[in-house]
């Protein structure tokens, strides 16, 4: 019988082998901040906005036709609104829906930390919102 190697040295690992080495390992990677999502922002602000006013959950929800459950939902970012809800919500609350989508993206530069880009609207001259066509 002829001397046959060990089991061992005829296998090919599919991943290399750690490094050994006598430091420490490295520190994991801080993790990435997760990007907020628009529902959450929009229903802090809703939140936010009738708690202000020292309303309850169940004025707005009759004063906006939409159920009270929903509106709770939609507040606590759980569900995601239809524009025609948001506005319903916004308007029980005496915003219009812009005014609600312009304090969320105010909510996102806030978190995120950075600037919205401007556009070339701005970029050239401030503009007031009237437009005139002839």
């Amino acid at each position: 019988m002829r001397n046959q190697a060990p089991l061992e040295t005829g296998v090919i690992p599919l991943r290399p082998a750690p490094a050994r080495h006598a430091a420490a390992p490295p520190a994991p990677a801080a993790p990435t901040p997760k990007e907020p999502l628009w529902r959450d922002l929009v229903g802090d602000v809703l939140r936010r906005e009738r708690l202000a006013q020292e309303r309850t959950l169940k004025d707005v929800a009759d004063t906006a036709r939409i159920s009270m459950p929903y509106l709770s939902e939609v507040e606590r970012g759980r569900k995601e609104a239809s524009s025609e809800v948001l506005a319903a919500a916004a308007r029980a609350l005496g915003l219009d829906l812009g005014d609600l989508l312009s304090r969320a993206q105010g909510e996102l530069v806030r978190i995120d930390g950075r600037r919205a880009p401007a556009s070339r609207s701005t970029a050239r001259a401030s503009y007031d919102g009237l437009c005139l066509a002839a």
